[in-house]
């Protein structure tokens, strides 16, 4: 019998990627424009399998309503896993994930964002188009001789530190569990959160969120900052709160900031508003900011990585369906 699978949030980079990859599988899987949540849980009786992405929410309540209506697998094509109540889904309903799609994409684009936040290029760019060619505003730094801080050193902050010492920078990084091999090998020194919020010039952030991380980057923490600062965030909205950024940009403490993410960007991010008032006030004032780039989570959005992200997951659901050990399973 051929597995069911609902697919939400669905986009046509999606249906395209992962029909292509499924001509191996031959599942089958309905697609679903909208987000998982509790107002739409009910389009996926019948399935066996729901595939979500970042912007679904699999709470406790939609838990319990797939496990009632007969799903028994949750796929996310994603490595991050907040969205869902794992301690809700233990012994009831089995989890998956996609935990290395690209690293590549997500380093490389990090990497962008300083090089385009640094040089000013965004900003250079537009006034081009409307003629204007002074140079006034548009100064940076040599990004060779500073420092930049790490925090969280997994395989895509690898990656990234790997690039950022090509460009003779220095590297400070922070980690629950420091891999000391990998530091003696690029020449990188772990510290404290504390001391890499003072010496560091550009911060970035590579840390999965939990509810220790949850507003890592608060009011606090942005006080004990350089003056001048340079925030990127390419993991998860919710590692910065938001209107302590907003403040520290204000106040100049912070010289620019590059968000991939952002705390409340599932209403926004993967759609198009373009017609509509944002009514968010605080994502309004945040791209109302002239040193400050906001994109819609695209770090990862590569073909290698949308390949990587069908092949893994459509996997995934075949080893649960062939009754093998998942490989990728989340567990609370």
């Amino acid at each position: 019998m051929v597995t069911k699978i609902a697919f939400f949030g669905a986009k046509e980079y999606d249906i395209t990627s992962f029909d292509k990859i499924n001509q191996h599988f031959n599942f089958d899987i309905r697609y679903f424009k909208g987000n998982l949540s509790k107002n739409n849980v009910v389009l996926t009786q019948g399935a066996e399998v729901v595939c979500i992405f970042v912007n679904d929410i699999a709470d406790a309540e939609v838990i319990d309503a797939l496990v009632a209506g007969g799903v028994k697998l949750i796929a996310l094509r994603c490595a991050g896993f907040n969205n869902v109540d794992l301690c809700a889904a233990a012994g009831k309903i089995q989890v998956v994930r996609v935990p290395a799609y690209s690293p590549y994409a997500v380093a490389e684009y990090t990497l962008a964002l300083m090089l385009c936040l640094n040089r000013k290029i965004h900003r250079a760019y537009w006034r081009t188009r409307d003629g204007n060619f002074s140079l006034h505003g548009l100064m940076g730094f040599d990004m060779h001789g500073k420092t930049v801080g790490i925090i969280g050193t997994g395989k895509i902050a690898k990656i990234l530190i790997h690039m950022l010492r090509g460009l003779g920078m220095q590297v400070l990084a922070h980690d629950l569990y420091p891999d000391e091999k990998f530091a003696q090998d690029e020449q990188i020194y772990y510290t404290t959160l504390n001391d890499l919020y003072k010496r560091s010039d550009i911060i970035s952030l590579h840390c999965p969120l939990t509810e220790e991380t949850r507003y890592l980057i608060d009011e606090e923490a942005i006080s004990k900052m350089k003056n001048g600062v340079m925030l990127i965030n390419t993991g998860r909205g919710q590692l910065i709160h938001t209107n302590a950024l907003i403040e520290g940009l204000k106040e100049k403490k912070i010289a620019a900031a590059g968000l991939d993410v952002y705390e409340e960007e599932g209403d926004y991010f993967y759609e198009d508003r373009s017609d509509k008032i944002i009514n968010d006030d605080v994502l309004a004032r945040l791209i109302s900011f002239n040193n400050v780039i906001v994109t819609s989570h695209q770090a990862f959005f590569t073909q290698e990585a949308m390949h990587n992200i069908a092949e893994t997951t459509l996997q995934n659901i075949a080893d649960f369906r062939d009754g093998k050990v998942l490989a990728n399973e989340v567990i609370a």
